[in-house]
């Protein structure tokens, strides 16, 4: 059974490589839960909320955002996220894709 992927990004160019990664990997990109794995960019106020139910619910969260934010960063973390920086999104996302 192939992993359900929720991939919520406003970023055209993040979602369209975001959605390259998961479809060669053998995954499926969905819009909703159930997933295995959702990918959620930072930068919108509920961001933090989201990543904490997504948790509480045992969903795997891969968090990504601009490394100027470090705090946003750091409370995805906190919030139960491997939160990383843009620039390592893909290498991330295709690692957490092979577990």
């Amino acid at each position: 059974m192939s992993k359900r992927v929720l991939v919520e990004t406003r970023d055209l160019f993040f979602r369209g490589k975001i959605q390259e990664i998961v479809r060669a990997s053998g995954a499926e990109i969905t819009r909703a839960e159930p997933c295995d794995l959702a990918v959620v960019e930072l930068g919108k106020a509920d961001a933090q909320d989201r990543i904490r139910g997504l948790v509480e619910r045992g969903v795997a969260v891969l968090a990504f955002g601009s490394h100027l934010n470090a705090e946003q960063l750091r409370d995805a973390r906190t919030a139960g996220a491997r939160a990383v920086p843009n620039s390592e999104v893909e290498l991330a996302l295709r690692a957490q894709l092979e577990r």
